[in-house]
């Protein structure tokens, strides 16, 4: 079977927060691979991206920890 690559299955992403994958500019980078997933997939600007960057800077990391949850809890697992 062949399907348009916006129709694949996002699966859930596994996050180690106490490893190197666990630091805020790489939850940054995943919010923004994500963030532009949902949009293609959606077919319009579903979420502001840089708003939603600049929100995980403005405060500390445990801010940015919730912002990711809060947007994309359903799709990833952060572990501490």
């Amino acid at each position: 079977m062949i399907i348009p690559k916006s129709e694949k299955e996002i699966r859930q992403i596994e996050i180690d927060l106490t490893g190197p994958d666990g630091n805020v500019f790489h939850l940054m980078g995943v919010a923004k691979t994500i963030g532009q997933l949902l949009n293609q997939r959606r077919g319009a600007e579903y979420l502001d991206i840089p708003a939603l960057l600049t929100d995980m800077l403005s405060n500390d990391y445990e801010h940015a920890i919730n912002v990711m949850e809060k947007n994309f809890g359903h799709m990833i697992i952060m572990y501490r």
